[in-house]
């Protein structure tokens, strides 16, 4: 533990530093549609880590097609993502992942940051994910103050768009996963510092209804509601709630109509599902597809599904529990307790999982109330995490490591 003090304990006199930086980039609207704001986000980032970089690269994203409240795909958009390599050549590499987009728009009344009091602060993005950047980077600092630091590669990546499911930056983490041996993702942890395992797969769909419309008084006979048939495919959605173990559904928006003297010929519901196993993915896509044929059997209704699963599950695997073993035995040495649970939520750590990279996934800040306006992180976890953070990875560069075994890449979903 000695050779390691030094750079433990120079990340404890960091916290102010710390605290400053999160304050100054939770304040920077980077909400996943705002790339104007991602854009100067990716600009403060590259400048913190560029000088611990070999190579250093902001990489533009094309744009994803989307379906709008028309009803018609639409482009949308993306902010640049941030990849940061250091010794690329190294016989062992870290890929740390995390987000630089939060779920707040520029036209959120959530903009800025404060104390709450309790030791904990309050802001959009404070632990979701901007103080696990800040972690990030402290941890990183201290491995490169370390004379341990060159038997080790590391790969940093920040994208732009995990809060919409990554459909930009899919491919830059297979690619990244596909160059590590183990992965670091800086979601937060759950407030009382409990890391997540298991994680649910996730897809996000839009179903549009097109109908007739008419006049509600004169002809109402001859319009065709897509209000009422959406109705129907929305109750039949939300039925499916319970059929299947382990499987959610979750109707999060609809859209349609207008005057209502006039009968809609245009209804659209957004909605999620969320499955615990791979192979629930055909049945899920069975059930829909059955609801919108049954929509399309209507006489003057044309329905269309669009979207899909964009993450698969990622299950608990003997090589997560290893690297789990691994941070809860650096844990122990700081006084850390940690410990390890499911979640139905997604991140891209399913990603990587699926890419076939060993990774935890939630070694950010502690924090809680995230995706909302109570949002908070837990002050004292900034150097908490960052110094567990920083532990492992000098272990790793010591050599006091057992590395998982590389696993079979699946599929990515479509």
């Amino acid at each position: 533990m000695d050779q390691y003090r030094p750079q433990l304990d120079w990340i404890e006199s960091q916290q102010g530093t710390m605290l400053a930086r999160l304050r100054e980039w939770a304040e920077i609207n980077s909400g996943s549609r705002n790339v104007r704001g991602l854009t100067r986000m990716c600009e403060v980032l590259e400048q913190a880590f560029a000088p611990l970089g070999d190579a250093v690269d902001v990489i533009p994203l094309p744009p994803v097609q989307e379906i709008g409240d028309d009803g018609n795909a639409k482009e949308l958009a993306l902010g640049p993502a941030l990849r940061v390599v250091k010794r690329a050549g190294a016989s062992r590499r870290v890929l740390l992942a995390g987000h630089m987009d939060t779920v707040f728009g520029e036209d959120h009344p959530f903009q800025s940051v404060r104390d709450i009091g309790s030791g904990r602060l309050n802001g959009p993005g404070v632990a979701d994910l901007k103080g696990g950047l800040v972690v990030m980077l402290s941890a990183l600092q201290a491995l490169e103050a370390s004379p341990l630091a060159g038997q080790l590669g590391w790969e940093v990546l920040i994208n732009p768009d995990e809060e919409i499911g990554s459909p930009g930056s899919a491919g830059l983490l297979i690619e990244s996963a596909r160059r590590a041996h183990v992965g670091m993702v800086y979601e937060p942890s759950l407030p009382d510092g409990t890391l997540v395992g298991a994680r649910k797969g996730s897809g996000n769909f839009t179903l549009t209804v097109r109908g007739r419309a008419a006049h509600a008084g004169r002809e109402h006979h001859l319009g065709r509601n897509a209000i009422a048939a959406l109705a129907d495919a929305v109750s039949a959605v939300d039925a499916l709630n319970g059929a299947r173990d382990g499987i959610t559904f979750n109707v999060g928006r609809v859209i349609g109509g207008g005057p209502v003297n006039v009968v809609p010929d245009l209804a659209i519901c957004r909605f999620n599902v969320r499955i615990a196993r791979k192979d629930d993915m055909p049945w899920v896509d069975s059930e829909l597809s059955a609801i919108v044929e049954r929509l399309n059997g209507r006489d003057g209704i044309t329905a269309a599904l669009h979207g899909g699963f964009t993450r698969v599950p990622k299950p608990l695997t003997p090589e997560i529990e290893g690297l789990f073993g691994f941070l809860r035995d650096c844990g122990g040495t700081l006084g850390i307790d940690l410990s390890l649970k499911p979640t139905g939520g997604c991140c891209d750590g399913n990603n990587l999982a699926a890419a076939g990279l060993t990774n935890l996934d939630t070694l950010g800040v502690r924090g809680g109330q995230i995706h909302s306006s109570d949002e908070f992180v837990i002050v004292d976890s900034l150097v908490e995490r960052a110094q567990l953070s920083a532990l492992a990875l000098m272990r790793m560069a010591a050599g006091d490591f057992a590395w998982p075994t590389a696993r079979q890449a699946e599929e990515p979903a479509q």
